[in-house]
């Protein structure tokens, strides 16, 4: 796709348009249920500013050099929501989902259920509803049950 965005043959906007309607959801397909560790955070923001990049203008207006475009300014142009952003919204949007279902549900089990057994020496590794009280916790709400 690479070649096909930073052609100059297609409008800037057709590349976004393209970008919005057959990368981002490719990338997006089933982040309700993952987690993400701060690697994949930053791998996630650092594949969509190349990708904005690719798309962005490559000389400056005043002087008409060429030069590669801060972050700031990938974020002013495109007034897009951070890709990490939009992956946190939809999984709280389908925990209040998960949450109003029937006790009976399988989905609703798994997320309140306890697994029986020992678990392994160590530290536990953050479990997906972690992630959504960190996530409640940087919009703001305390964590409900």
């Amino acid at each position: 796709m690479q070649n096909l965005l930073s052609s100059r043959l297609l409008s800037k906007n057709l590349n976004i348009k393209i970008y919005r309607t057959i990368i981002l959801p490719i990338v997006l397909y089933g982040c309700e249920n993952r987690l993400l560790t701060l690697r994949e955070e930053r791998k996630l923001r650092v594949f969509e500013n190349k990708v904005l990049r690719i798309l962005g203008p490559r000389r400056d207006e005043v002087t008409g050099e060429r030069r590669r475009l801060h972050n700031e300014e990938l974020n002013d142009l495109y007034c897009s929501p951070n890709i990490v952003r939009v992956i946190k919204s939809r999984r709280m949007r389908w925990v209040g989902h998960v949450a109003r279902m029937d006790e009976e549900r399988g989905v609703y089990r798994v997320l309140v259920g306890k697994p029986e057994g020992k678990r392994p020496l160590g530290r536990p590794k953050r479990s997906w509803v972690d992630n959504i009280r960190m996530d409640l916790q940087e919009v703001g709400c305390g964590y409900m049950d």
